[in-house]
């Protein structure tokens, strides 16, 4: 019993003995649960999970599969329906929150369907990135393709509208959100706007790679 016993007289089970100076020599990092990257998916209804269970919308999803591969990671899902790169620049401040490491920036889908002034997104956008990065956080850019019924001037401006941008800000930039999944009737809604389960996940998949690059140079 060592209920009475004084310390300095309590003996130590043997193996506790060994295992001790062994913990004391092991960095603090080590021992304390390593810190998660905090990342926020900035974008519209495709992000947001437009018609699908929280645990099937983009973010939800891409952490699931990097928390697999290892990556001690949090994302939040800061995608509303309906909005353009302008409403997503005036509610930046209350959706990215203050200890965010890194944001994918994923705007324009609607600016595209609108027809909305490339020049407006571009100053939109371009103000988005400005504050996130003079908030110290690490920017990636989901880029968009305009609908081929806005005209070939458009669709060729709006995708050098990122381009330009990524280049402007050295921020890395996926050059289509919805690569692979786009004009696939397995991989969209009825609608064949928004990507269903399976589209998805395929939007994970390719873009994957991206993200992990992007997250090498993020320390918590």
């Amino acid at each position: 019993m060592l209920k009475n016993q004084p310390l300095h007289q309590i003996t130590l089970p043997r193996r506790m003995c060994f295992a001790l100076p062994l913990l004391m020599l092991l960095p603090a990092s080590t021992m304390a649960q390593a810190k998660p990257i905090r990342m926020v998916a900035l974008g519209d209804s495709l992000t947001a999970g437009y018609n699908l269970p929280a645990s099937a919308a983009f973010p939800a999803v891409l952490q699931r599969v990097l928390r697999a591969k290892g990556v001690s990671i949090e994302i939040e899902n800061a995608g509303v329906s309906g909005d353009t790169a302008s409403a997503g620049r005036d509610r930046l401040d209350w959706s990215v929150a203050d200890g965010t490491d890194i944001v994918l920036v994923s705007l324009g889908a609607n600016d595209s369907l609108r027809g909305v002034d490339v020049a407006v997104t571009t100053k939109a956008l371009d103000e988005i990135i400005i504050k996130l990065k003079a908030r110290n956080m690490k920017v990636l850019l989901g880029g968009m393709l305009a609908p081929p019924n806005n005209g070939p001037v458009y669709g060729a401006a709006f995708k050098a509208m990122y381009e330009a941008l990524a280049s402007k800000h050295g921020v890395p930039l996926y050059p289509f959100f919805l690569d692979g999944v786009a004009g696939n009737p397995k991989l969209n809604l009825p609608d064949q706007l928004h990507p269903n389960v399976e589209g998805v996940e395929e939007m994970v998949r390719r873009i994957q790679p991206f993200v992990e690059s992007g997250l090498k140079s993020v320390t918590p």
